[in-house]
């Protein structure tokens, strides 16, 4: 193979020139989305289709592929340039109008393409496949769920979860004389400087204050509409309607119960071992609440990089030492300006790492400040990068449009599996293992946030009814089941009884939270395997990502040499396994 050449998943890209999009079957190469009637033909043209044969039927799916892709593509862009600069007007307009006037038409003609695809009589022949398979199942899912009364109110929902980046990305703090982000200023609150700590945890909460009536007022607007769509559309409540909608066919609600059961009764008690630990060290208990994340051992926060750049080149290194392919994704994803990395005044809060389908490069949106846990971001939503990479050549879009439970398995293994190779970040050995047991850490204490969000999200649409202070009633109960016992609250209870504002997924894509703990358990399960045999481990790792969803989430996992398994017996065996890795450091 020629040295200068990168193989690029299914194909090369010489070093000098950047990937462009596949050439067009059926869309248009030069087509402009600016009215629903630019892309109304191809909807018409689809419905009119005479589905007389096997091959006459997936053509028919790879032209609609072809169309979703470049729908999907162009709402991106419209969604990554609106979060990077929510001042401005011209983006935030460009989003609007795709979610007002493009989406709606688009789900009626969507409705009608489902229920034509189901209508052929060819459609049994595809499900001996178990790609279309599952493909197929996503589509009588979404005909059982579509009314068309629903399609304002989603809208609607669109529209107003917008606003909730908007309200965050407005928040900010002056600190002698300088204006920081929150991401910035919670980097101030690993100072050794308790006075300085103090300020700014005062003043974060002073401004996170501010905005709590409308957030609350927001997120009660949110709820009533999500309860209607599901009473609409047949469902008791609107968490069962989700379950439906996110394809949720490998576990069941009462799954989730039992989750949050096996992570009180394995995961709380050694995450407030960890929490005791710090207050013993720093010699207070309890602890104030902006002494939960300082080294208890005096010691400065950890400074892992300068600057967006420095970060990025530090991550292409320790992933080409994972596996050069993963660091060839990350540089061509420079190379193509798919990335906006650094916190910044009017930039949403958050990371994400966004699929575009299309031309198969996703683009890596995150808010870094030079604290430690930009690294953890940026490598976890590289994860994600790396899956899209790997799942690019799929036949259809939707072979590639993978569940939650699946796309963060890719981004917290990669968590694990760049752990060995922090050196690129930490020159300084003692740094290196302090950052190694903050992760391990971290992944102990984040587990009971997890399960006390999603049960939060079980009991608001069990209750969408409610009042502001029941909820916030429900609110403290699941953090006195999963919360920090040793954090004192006294004289900043509003914020305590506020936290869940914080939690963009609340408002923005309800129910998407408890994958991530079920993919956390995948995660220690792929590095337990990482640890025993490096190559096999990311030859499975691989195997697993490249199938996208052309697979069950438990035959995915199966992939990986791993299983998709969350029962409380799994949790206590890898809760003990990570407690000894931190044990050694």
């Amino acid at each position: 193979m020629n040295p200068s050449r990168l193989y690029q998943g299914g194909f090369f890209l010489t070093k000098d020139m950047k990937i462009s999009k596949p050439k067009r079957t059926f869309v248009a190469q030069d087509l402009k989305i600016n009215t629903w009637a630019d892309i109304e033909p191809y909807f018409k043209d689809l419905s009119e289709r005479e589905l007389s044969s096997a091959e006459a039927l997936k053509t028919f799916l790879k032209n609609r592929s072809e169309l979703d892709a470049v729908l999907e593509e162009d709402l991106a862009w419209r969604y990554i340039k609106m979060t990077i600069d929510t001042n401005n007007e011209s983006h935030s307009k460009a989003y609007s109008n795709f979610i007002s006037e493009i989406s709606p038409e688009a789900s009626k003609w969507d409705d009608k393409l489902n229920r034509l695809t189901m209508s052929s009589e060819f459609v049994e022949e595809l499900k001996s496949s178990d790609a279309y398979a599952i493909y197929l199942r996503s589509i009588e899912s979404s005909i059982a769920l579509f009314r068309e009364e629903n399609i304002p109110l989603q809208t609607k929902v669109q529209d107003l979860a917008k606003e909730y980046g908007s309200i965050a990305a407005k928040q900010s703090i002056e600190l002698n004389g300088e204006t920081l982000t929150m991401q910035q200023a919670s980097v101030k609150l690993k100072s050794q400087d308790e006075a300085l700590r103090k300020e700014v945890f005062e003043k974060m909460v002073a401004r996170r204050a501010e905005d709590r009536k409308a957030l609350d007022e927001l997120f009660n607007e949110l709820v009533g509409l999500r309860d209607q769509i599901a009473h609409n559309a047949g469902f008791d409540n609107f968490r069962d309607y989700k379950f439906v909608s996110m394809g949720r066919h490998d576990y069941i609600k009462e799954d989730c119960f039992d989750f949050h059961k096996a992570v009180e009764e394995h995961v709380v008690p050694l995450a407030s071992k960890i929490q005791k630990k710090q207050a013993d060290k720093l010699n207070q208990h309890p602890l104030k609440p902006w002494n939960t994340e300082v080294d208890p051992e005096g010691k400065d926060a950890l400074n892992p990089f300068k600057n967006g750049k420095d970060l990025l080149e530090k991550s292409i290194a320790v992933f080409k030492k994972i596996d050069p392919y993963f660091a060839d994704c990350l540089s061509t994803m420079d190379e193509m300006n798919h990335l906006d990395l650094e916190s910044k005044a009017g930039k949403a809060p958050g990371g994400y790492n966004y699929p575009l389908y299309e031309i198969g490069v996703p683009f890596i949106f995150m808010n870094a400040a030079g604290a430690h846990r930009d690294v953890i971001t940026m490598i976890h939503e590289g994860g994600h990068a790396v899956h899209s990479f790997l799942s690019r050549d799929l036949e259809l879009t939707s072979f590639k449009d993978v569940p939650s439970e699946v796309a963060e398995l890719a981004s917290m293994s990669m968590e694990l599996l760049s752990m060995p190779y922090w050196e690129e970040f930490y020159e300084d050995a003692d740094d290196l293992q302090r950052a190694k047991r903050e992760h391990l850490e971290d992944i102990i204490c984040v587990l009971p946030w997890i399960a006390c969000i999603d049960a939060f999200q079980h009991w608001i649409y069990e209750n969408p009814k409610h009042a502001v202070e029941e909820r916030t009633a429900a609110w403290l109960e699941l953090r006195k089941r999963f919360g920090n016992p040793h954090v004192d609250w006294s004289g900043f209870e509003f914020a305590h009884e506020s936290a869940w504002h914080r939690q963009l997924h609340l408002f923005e894509v309800p129910f998407y939270y408890i994958e991530y703990g079920m993919a956390q358990l995948g995660a220690i399960q792929m590095y337990h395997r990482y640890v025993n045999n490096h190559d096999e481990a990311i030859e499975n790792y691989k195997n697993a990502l490249s199938l996208g969803y052309t697979k069950s989430i438990p035959e995915i996992y199966k992939a990986g040499n791993i299983s998709f398994d969350f029962s409380a017996s799994k949790i206590k065996e890898l809760m003990s396994f990570t407690e000894n890795i931190l044990n050694d450091l």
